[in-house]
Order: C-alpha cells, then sequence, then structure tokens
C-alpha cells in the first residue's frame, strides 16, 4: 500500500557551504614578484633534471668501473665548494641542507642506498642517517642495535646508523660491545643535538602513570622526571619511538621521544625539551663491510677508533700511552669494557684525532699495535661539525 506521507529524501538537500572569506587581491608589485619566483622555479626545475640526468650518466661509469657509487667525501666537497661560492643572502648552513638533498635525490638514480637504523619511525637514528644520507635514501627500520649491525653485516643494508656516544651518558655500551665482533668499521659519524620532549595522548601531565623510553634518554631526563612526574613508573624499551607508537595504545602511558616522533604518531608534546642538560647530542656512527667502502680518505678532521686490550701485568695499561706521547698524538676517548671472560679482563675503546695516513699517526700507530694482547681498527673518519 503506498504511503500517506512523503519523507523527503535527506541525500537530496543541500547543506549551505559556509562562505570562505575572499582572498584579497595581490597588489601589482607583489605579483610581478610572485611571476619572478614562479619562473626562476621552472630554471631550476630544468637544472636539477639537467644534474640529475648527468648523475644518472656517471652512475653507469662507476657501474661499469666497479666504482662505490656513495662517497662521503665527495658529499662534503661539493658542499664545501657550494659554501665557498655562496653570496648570500641564504646562510650557508641552509645551503648545505639544500645541496645535500639534491645529492641525495640524484643519487637515488644512480643506485638507491640502503641504510639500517633502530626503529620504528621517528627515532633520533632516523634523523641521524637522514641527516647524512639526505632523505632519499632507502632505510631499513631494525628493533635494536643488534639488529642494524646484523643487517649491516649480512648485506641486507650497505650502510648502518648507531649512536655510540651521549654528551650526557655517556657510551652507548651494546654498541661498543657489538663492535668487538662486527666485521663492519666505521666511516662516518653524525652528531646530533637532541632535544627530548614528553608526548602523550592528551595535552595534560595529569594522570601520567608510565613513562616510557630507550635507557639513554630516561638517564638523561631523570632530574625533570624526578621533579614533575616522581611517581610514574619508568619504563626502558627498545627506542623513544617504540615508547611513542606504544602511548597511543593506553591513554596513562606517555613517552620520551622527538618532535618527529610526536607528528609520526599523532601524539601532544606535553613538555618541550626535558633533559636534564641542555647541550645535549649524540654522536651516532655510520659502518658498513669494507668491501662495500673503504676507510676514507683524509680531510683533515678526522679521528681514527681503536679496540685494544693489553697483557694482565703491572703498568701495561700506562704502556699504551707512551707511543701516543712519543709521536704527538692526541687521544679524545678512552673507555674500558669487560671482556667477559671471568678473568677481570678488559677491552679499551680509544679514538685518536688524525688519520692513519699520516706519518705521525701511522708509527704511533704501529708501535701501540706492539703492545697489544688485542688490537682492532674500527675505522678511520671525518669528524662532525
Amino acid at each position: 500500500m503506498a504511503s500517506l506521507f512523503h519523507w523527503p529524501d535527506m541525500s537530496d538537500r543541500q547543506t549551505p557551504s559556509p562562505t570562505a572569506p575572499p582572498t584579497p587581491a595581490a597588489s601589482p608589485r607583489l605579483q610581478a614578484l610572485r611571476e619572478q619566483i614562479d619562473a626562476i622555479d621552472r630554471q631550476l626545475l630544468a637544472l636539477l633534471n639537467e644534474r640529475a640526468r648527468i648523475a644518472e650518466a656517471v652512475g653507469e661509469v662507476k657501474r661499469a668501473e666497479g666504482s662505490p657509487f656513495f662517497r662521503p667525501d665527495r658529499v662534503a666537497q661539493v658542499i664545501a665548494n657550494i659554501e665557498a661560492a655562496n653570496p648570500g643572502p641564504l646562510r650557508n648552513q641552509h645551503v648545505a641542507a639544500i645541496w645535500r638533498e639534491i645529492m641525495s635525490a640524484c643519487l637515488a638514480l644512480e643506485a638507491p642506498l640502503r641504510v639500517a637504523v633502530l626503529g620504528p619511525e621517528g627515532t633520533f637514528c632516523e634523523q641521524a642517517a637522514i641527516d647524512y644520507f639526505g632523505s632519499a635514501a632507502d632505510l631499513i627500520y631494525c628493533p635494536s642495535f643488534d639488529e642494524v649491525f646484523h643487517a649491516t653485516a649480512a648485506g641486507t643494508a650497505q650502510f648502518g646508523v648507531v649512536g655510540v656516544e651521549n654528551s650526557t651518558e655517556g657510551v652507548v655500551a651494546r654498541s661498543l660491545d657489538l663492535f668487538l665482533r662486527s666485521p663492519v668499521h666505521i666511516v662516518g659519524e653524525i652528531s646530533l643535538l637532541v632535544r627530548h620532549n614528553l608526548l602523550r595522548q592528551t595535552p595534560s601531565l595529569d594522570g601520567i602513570e608510565v613513562v616510557m623510553a630507550h635507557p639513554q634518554a630516561l638517564a638523561q631526563c631523570q632530574g625533570w622526571l624526578s621533579t614533575h612526574l616522581p611517581h610514574a613508573e619508568r619504563r626502558a624499551v627498545a627506542s623513544n619511538a617504540e615508547g611513542a607508537r606504544l602511548a597511543t595504545t593506553n591513554p596513562a602511558w606517555a613517552a620520551i621521544a622527538s618532535e618527529r616522533a610526536a607528528a609520526q604518531y599523532a601524539l601532544h608534546i606535553v613538555a618541550h625539551a626535558i633533559q636534564d642538560e641542555a647541550y645535549n647530542r649524540t654522536r651516532f656512527a655510520v659502518i658498513c663491510l669494507p668491501q662495500t667502502m673503504a676507510t676514507p680518505p683524509a680531510s683533515g678532521r678526522d679521528c681514527t677508533s681503536l679496540v685494544v686490550s693489553v697483557p694482565n701485568r703491572p703498568g701495561a695499561v700506562h704502556d699504551l700511552l707512551r707511543p701516543l706521547k712519543a709521536h704527538g698524538v692526541s687521544m679524545t676517548r678512552f673507555e674500558s669494557r669487560p671482556a667477559k671472560s671471568g678473568q677481570w679482563e678488559y677491552y679499551f675503546y680509544i679514538d685518536l684525532a688524525g688519520h692513519p695516513s699520516q706519518p705521525h699517526v701511522a708509527a704511533a700507530l704501529q708501535e701501540l699495535q706492539g703492545l697489544c694482547a688485542f688490537y682492532k681498527m674500527l675505522g678511520a673518519y671525518p669528524v662532525s661539525e
């Protein structure tokens, strides 16, 4: 039976859209300037694509000759030349960032780089890799530094990036232990200013029961946490970004992580820069197999990293310093780690200023090696600024 009433189809009803305020018309002078920028942008795009075509040709030559596709010394040289030629008003640091991205995009056309980093997305390790290789690199996210070493040694990734030292909490002990047995070596480093933020689903400190982060981050923020969240559990997780990911699953959980992680996981930044030391930096090492990249040539500002052990006799550690003093080589880091042999033996991790190709450094290393029961060069590489 036909209905006595006609119900209007709600889908046919038109909801009036709010009236947007009219966009003010640009003045003739502003419009002319915008047109100049648009024209320059088109010229830049044409030149960038011309550069990319030449980069592809370079890639073909490298492939035929068996040359390495990625050469950080060449990247540094190009950026240094560009900075020297920069007339302004762009700042050199911004010019360097632009050119690093240009070179990264062009390299991706030659042969995309696979780089292992600590995951998930949003870690400081990820940021360090992007700062070094550019955003065109193909990042492989690993659950731990152990897996970063494994992926790099196995060839799953051509390069890896691992944290090695923090200006507040000292060395990343696990990374040092992994260097001892891994076949990889260090070919570069990145020093990253680390600002920790408290992230949460809601923009409030109220009701936080658990704060999650990498153990290093928890240690770097212990003063702030003791003052502002004294009763919250501090829970160590594999990475700060993993803590941020977990914070999305429980409103009573918070994480210590980067602004990048906050954006990645749509979390509120409840408190900015909560690290106890304002100038908080972390050194990351770039690692690879020697057959992927040999030791970079001397740059003039280099670091040589070693791990050694000495016979267990009085004065053995003191004797390690003699060759360095005799040849004028400065030691910039000295760390000990237990050999885990049960005999109270230690490995010593040493950073020296200089490059093995320099005669005074080579002479010191030769004498030093003769004093050691165990000697391994971990790498020689340009110092990060």
